[in-house]
């Protein structure tokens, strides 16, 4: 089996694929496929031997390309904005790992976060190269996340997610809902909307459902218990949202609102609250639930 390349600060390297050289160099190739990223950039990393090959050979801006070859690249960030939030390790064992993510802290690098992720974080301070997440959840949503950290069992766990034999309650905060008789089921059909990051729900065979539930309500604020029949991005958010109940600081459903710099005082009022498997190694019920509170 081949060695995994390394991980350098908790980050592992992104992969580009070469379909056709022509003769190119890597750092022809480089510049092709990210025109708004600067040769120096790219030669400061090979210097540092952040560029390498798929057997993790040290690429130079010179070296030549080859078809169905791999350029293995490590990403750095100039600057990125802390974020003030610390997650929490619920349980660990040989196996898998569940942490508590706190809001605005994204699960795996993207875009402008990069060190100010989970993944990264918990790499960092456990050193678990192997780490992946089974499943995730967006950003702005606080809650339980669950992990590999075994390369051997990781499909034992993944199956369980598609098999939906993984039952997870969501909490939030709404308005109170007199026209509605809850308990509820929103089944609809999500598709890509616009812009890209939104979803929207469209005419056809319903492919989301969410069952939903009041817990209690208070000065006309309540507090929903949710559960996802199935996986959808956004799929929460969408449906509170096209019920006329949309989740409290919610910047994207039902309108998106300008974008703007992490209000960290307004937290969407949204929480993976539990999770409940059966283990697939022993059979043992297994059972998290997370501690972050949504205060009203």
């Amino acid at each position: 089996m081949k060695k995994p390349l390394p991980t350098i600060d908790g980050v592992g390297p992104s992969c580009l694929r070469i379909t056709h050289n022509s003769g190119r160099t890597v750092l022809d190739c480089l510049k092709q496929r990210f025109p708004r990223m600067a040769a120096g950039t790219w030669i400061s990393r090979m210097e540092k031997g952040r560029v390498v090959d798929e057997s993790g050979t040290r690429l130079e801006p010179d070296s030549l390309c080859r078809t169905g070859g791999f350029i293995y690249y490590y990403r750095e960030l100039d600057e990125e904005r802390p974020i003030p939030f610390e997650e929490s390790v619920l349980y660990r064992d040989e196996h898998i790992l569940v942490a508590d993510k706190p809001h605005f802290l994204p699960v795996v690098p993207s875009g402008r976060y990069l060190h100010e992720t989970l993944l990264v974080r918990l790499k960092q301070k456990l050193m678990l190269d192997h780490l992946v997440p089974l499943h995730r959840i967006d950003r702005e949503t606080a809650g339980l996340v669950i992990f590999s950290h075994d390369p051997e069992t990781r499909g034992k766990y993944a199956s369980l997610f598609q098999k939906r034999r993984v039952h997870k309650i969501y909490e939030a905060l709404a308005a109170y809902a007199p026209g509605i008789q809850f308990p509820t089921e929103r089944k609809s059909r999500m598709i890509t909307g616009k812009p890209f990051f939104r979803m929207d729900e469209a005419e056809g065979p319903p492919n989301a459902e969410t069952r939903i539930s009041v817990m209690e309500t208070n000065k006309g604020i309540t507090r929903y218990k949710l559960e996802p029949l199935t996986g959808r991005k956004h799929q929460l958010r969408l449906h509170m949202a096209a019920l006329g109940i949309p989740i409290i600081n919610d910047r994207i459903y039902p309108v998106t609102l300008p974008a703007a710099e992490d209000d960290f005082l307004l937290p969407l009022k949204l929480v993976a609250r539990s999770v409940a498997f059966p283990d697939p190694l022993t059979g043992r019920p297994m059972y998290f639930e997370s501690t972050t509170k949504l205060i009203e």
